[in-house]
């Protein structure tokens, strides 16, 4: 699988760059401003931190302590192994087993699931919210009716799946654990703000590294079109058929970029920025596995 997955990412790029002329993604490349990088760069490890201490909020609420320290070396492995192993979670799924001795594996796999599914949440509320806004503002950028569908189809099944699960709670007494999980480590009264907040920081922190990225590149993209394209094109990486995201982000950008007036090529070269600076931030997890630490 993790063959085949860097296969179809290396033809999807070179497919990719054959349609929007090579030459041209190779010029704007070498034209990329070191110090924006540098800055994205900064962007991707706070956000990893932050993302650390939601992690570590959600644990603590179901009953299991993890060190800032520990949690924040865990998290850069997982997304290490994420863009190394099949699936696009295997680091995730890791993170829970190394976890789990002393809530057991049940608990410790809720709160990994529930803390990264808190961020993909935020990430749907900010898409929508993005493209609602320059839908509805007169003169906004024009938002291709499909992506508007399928953007409604995600919330849609987002919502579907909520409602299923919550009626399966009576029945089934995992489902059960689990919508109490949801409510006491994202719902409850005293968390739900700084779950929010915590969910909200990481979508900003990396729309604002993809907008750097970008910058470094010479692409300069307006308050509208970067809260469209840029989590539209962050949802591609989601999707865990190549490595790390590799093509399907890059076909993403090179589609959804002209919208906000940008080249294909522009757009591939931004995204092909961003996805360098994601890849060396998360390999710094491999270079913490090698350096064993006490965990408090």
């Amino acid at each position: 699988m993790r063959v085949l997955r860097g296969v179809l990412a290396v033809l999807l790029l070179g497919l990719l760059l054959w349609f929007v002329d090579w030459r041209a993604v190779l010029g704007i490349l070498q034209r990329a401003e070191p110090g924006w990088l540098l800055l994205a760069a900064g962007l991707l490890v706070a956000q990893t931190a932050v993302s650390a201490l939601r992690w570590r909020l959600v644990a603590a609420r179901l009953g299991q302590r993890i060190a800032m320290g520990h949690a924040l070396r865990e998290y850069f492995l997982a997304q290490a192994g994420n863009m190394a192993l099949p699936g696009g979670v295997a680091g995730d799924a890791a993170r829970a087993v190394r976890a789990r001795a002393e809530v057991g594996l049940e608990r410790a796999g809720m709160a990994v699931v529930l803390e990264r599914a808190a961020g993909q949440v935020a990430l749907v509320v900010v898409t929508a919210v993005g493209v609602g806004a320059v839908t509805l503002v007169p003169g906004g950028m024009e938002v291709p009716g499909a992506v508007i569908w399928v953007l409604l189809l995600v919330v849609g099944g987002v919502g579907l799946t909520l409602v299923g699960l919550s009626r399966m709670a009576g029945q089934r007494a995992a489902v059960a654990r689990w919508r109490q999980g949801v409510r006491v480590a994202i719902l409850a009264r005293e968390v739900r703000g700084l779950q929010a907040g915590l969910s909200l920081g990481t979508v900003a922190l990396n729309l604002v590294a993809f907008w750097a990225a970008a910058a470094a590149v010479g692409v300069w993209l307006p308050l509208g079109a970067a809260l469209v394209v840029l989590p539209l094109v962050l949802f591609a990486m989601l999707v865990p058929l190549t490595v790390g995201g590799w093509g399907l982000r890059e076909g993403a950008a090179v589609a959804l970029f002209p919208l906000a007036g940008a080249s294909g090529a522009e757009g591939f070269a931004a995204s092909a920025a961003f996805g360098a600076v994601f890849t060396l931030t998360a390999l710094v997890g491999l270079i913490l596995m090698l350096r064993p630490v006490r965990v408090a």
